[in-house]
């Protein structure tokens, strides 16, 4: 693991892969870490570049020193990006790490994007999107074979008592809607959802769908907030022929 210090944070990635590739770059979703991205990050590894990032406020990563906004976030990543030297990446976001991608992906250039479960806009419910998550993550069997690092954090008290700098920021990304903002993304964009996802509704996909010029869906049945790792060896297949590896 690595840090670089960006926005006066100090911001854990890991990098690792096939230097020749094509950059990936994955975004975990809110509360969660690296951990819940490697499994996708290390099926890529053979062919792609993979960068995965600790966002800020959680896994290694610093909290932001003031409540940041979701464009804060992709200053972060594109600083992070830039000092990397990857300029047309490929971006693969979970959740909050997806509407992080979908407003970077209007703003700079990326290669193509894959969204899992994300959020664009305001979800008005009887239950908070935070609690809904923590339901849907309890259901996922394919957590019970990550490594023991990946088990420490996921679904842990680091996910249910976040602090009152991480309430802030989570009271303004999860009330911002970027639905303007969606319709500027031009890069092919892959969007996949579980049917039964409670955290941000199917329907969500669809609009995702209509706004972006370029893109696509795929819907797992009997899947929630997590499809992707519910779905895993699916997924990875997906991805490949998405991303035109072998």
């Amino acid at each position: 693991m690595m840090k670089k210090k960006i926005k006066d944070v100090f911001v854990n990635y890991i990098r690792y892969g096939n230097e020749e590739g094509d950059d990936v770059v994955l975004l975990h979703g809110w509360g969660q870490n690296i951990a819940m991205m490697q499994p996708i990050g290390n099926a890529l590894q053979k062919e792609f570049n993979v960068t995965i990032v600790d966002l800020p406020g959680y896994g290694e990563s610093e909290e932001p020193k003031y409540p940041w906004e979701v464009s804060d976030y992709v200053e972060c990543i594109k600083e992070l990006l830039d000092e990397l030297k990857i300029d047309n990446p490929v971006l693969i976001g979970h959740s909050f790490g997806g509407k992080i991608s979908l407003l970077y992906a209007s703003m700079y250039n990326v290669e193509k994007m894959i969204l899992f479960g994300s959020p664009f806009k305001r979800e008005i419910e009887k239950l908070s999107m935070k609690t809904k998550m923590l339901k849907s993550l309890k259901k996922v069997p394919v957590l019970n074979k990550l490594e023991g690092f990946a088990k420490k954090h996921i679904g842990s008290e680091d996910y249910r008592k976040a602090s009152d700098m991480m309430r802030q920021i989570l009271v303004k990304t999860v009330n911002l809607d970027i639905t303007e903002e969606v319709k500027k993304i031009s890069c092919p964009t892959l969007i996949v959802w579980g049917n039964l996802d409670e955290a941000v509704p199917l329907e969500r996909a669809y609009e995702l769908e209509n706004l972006i010029k370029d893109a696509g869906v795929v819907v797992y049945e009997n899947c929630t907030h997590y499809a992707y790792l519910e779905n895993l060896n699916q997924t990875i297949n997906i991805l490949y022929s998405f991303l035109g590896g072998k």
